[in-house]
């Protein structure tokens, strides 16, 4: 393996740290390329308290929601929690992330989780009857969806219009979570956001849905922006796979650069 270091002009990203301090990209034998940065944790600037969930998840609705997607976590993982609530939820999302040995564990797993949450059937026929002969009205409704079902575990969002990327604005399909409440209670922890929900959340409507979804994280303030239409960038190119640990990350004290675990 050829190591190759080089220097990009110090600049500040969206995740709250300097890039271009040092880079260091792995060659393989193969070809392929891998990137290091440099040694700069990922430091959000939310310094406010976090908001009080009680009368979100006081919702009956919500309540079902988080049972039904706990219940599936226990079937995949195998063993369940003695924490009750949100604080349960977190605790599974753990035992998740540390039962596989590989990020790709994680995120099958993670997807398969969220295909267990619908009749078997449903998926591949949305993607035959609606996805493909109607993609904008099919990236509206799940936008409309998913802002509706998740903000027990989000927090509260909202949909807006987006951009693809190709000067088109896309309206109504996308969602903003102004403050992700599943990153922020997970430590927050970069892994967690990358293996056990943008990845898997971006496949299982890309591939068993039939709809392309772009997750854009912002590590700083926890907002994220969804863009159902728009397919995610190569993983060399998207920055939420090139995070370092956050400061407050439990396992931060394992890894300097590229979070270990994405």
């Amino acid at each position: 393996m050829a190591v190759r270091r080089t220097c990009e002009p110090a600049r500040k990203s969206a995740f709250g740290r300097e890039k271009g301090i040092r880079t260091m990209v792995l060659v393989t034998k193969d070809g392929r390329m891998s990137r290091r940065r440099g040694s700069n944790r990922t430091k959000a600037t939310r310094t406010d308290a976090k908001p009080d969930y009680a009368e979100l998840d006081a919702k009956p609705a919500n309540a079902f929601l988080m049972d039904l997607f706990k219940r599936k976590m226990v079937h995949e993982i195998g063993e369940d929690t003695q924490m009750v609530g949100y604080e349960g939820l977190i605790d599974l999302t753990r035992a998740l992330n540390g039962k596989y040995g590989t990020p790709k564990g994680t995120q099958e797993a993670t997807r398969r989780i969220l295909k267990s949450l619908f009749p078997s059937w449903l998926p591949s026929a949305f993607a035959a009857m609606f996805s493909r002969p109607m993609p904008e009205l099919s990236c509206r409704l799940n936008a409309w969806v998913t802002a509706l079902t998740c903000q027990w575990l989000m927090g509260p969002c909202e949909v807006n219009d987006v951009d693809l990327g190709n000067g088109k604005l896309a309206k109504g399909q996308g969602v903003f979570v102004e403050r992700c409440r599943y990153l922020e209670e997970s430590g927050p922890c970069v892994s967690v956001c990358v293996n056990s929900c943008k990845i898997p959340t971006q496949e299982f409507f890309e591939k068993d849905m039939g709809l392309p979804l772009e997750m854009v994280p912002n590590y700083e303030d926890y907002s994220c922006q969804f863009r159902f239409g728009c397919s995610p960038p190569p993983p060399d190119e998207d920055k939420a796979l090139n995070a370092a640990c956050f400061t407050q990350c439990p396992s931060a004290s394992k890894c300097n650069e590229v979070c270990h675990k994405i």
